[in-house]
């Protein structure tokens, strides 16, 4: 199955799941303050055996294809802990996960597993929105003296600023499935009418102002 099959089947799934919610009426508030058309919550699949296996199943190609020197799995707290278990299971790679800070208790560790110096990490991540949460995990996977050689996430909302974070970083991204194949799975499957297409694309464009 080719790239562009795979984002739509992902996408399917995660609004047949209701893992995405799409309510361009009456929008969401996310904690930035942004008015949002979609909600996301993809760890709402993972109560799904079915599609959680063909998640897992698709990150793992993905990991073995873009990443072939990756030796670590890295799941970025809390939604991609579960989903970079899985892979790692899968690829049969060590596991570990990254926290958004230290503790602030005990060990004090920001990341929790055994990671050693100099081993090739790809991090796992559920959603990628502006790449914020995700390049903290790499930079302290960084600190800790291994090489993040890549990320994988299972969705992404394609906002320019997240592309510019990531190539600022020069980090590489790659994802499952991203807005525009939502989208198009939305439409084809009667979630949305063609009328709320153009309002919902627009957001994707100026998130920050939309519906302001």
């Amino acid at each position: 199955m080719d790239s562009t099959n795979i984002a739509h089947q992902v996408a399917s799934f995660l609004l047949e799941t209701e893992a995405v919610k799409l309510r361009p009426k009456q929008p969401f508030k996310w904690s930035s303050g942004w008015n949002s058309p979609i909600y996301c919550d993809n760890r709402v699949t993972l109560s799904f055996p079915y599609i959680r296996s063909y998640i897992k199943q698709q990150l793992a190609e993905m990991i073995k294809r873009q990443y072939p020197d990756a030796d670590a799995i890295a799941g970025v707290a809390t939604a991609g802990i579960a989903q970079g278990a899985l892979v790692a299971d899968l690829l049969e790679m060590p596991f570990l996960y990254v926290r958004p800070e230290p503790k602030k208790h005990g060990m004090g560790n920001q990341i929790e597993g055994r990671l050693l110096e100099g081993q090739k990490v790809v991090l796992v991540e559920d959603l990628v929105s502006t790449g914020g949460s995700s390049l903290k995990a790499a930079e302290a996977v960084k600190a800790a003296g291994a090489e993040v050689i890549g990320m994988a996430a299972i969705f992404t909302y394609g906002f320019a600023v997240a592309d510019q974070n990531f190539a600022d970083a020069g980090i590489a991204l790659h994802c499952l499935s991203d807005y525009s194949a939502l989208l198009d799975a939305a439409l084809a499957n009667g979630y949305i009418s063609a009328e709320a297409v153009e309002a919902l694309a627009q957001w994707r464009e100026s998130p920050a102002t939309w519906g302001v």
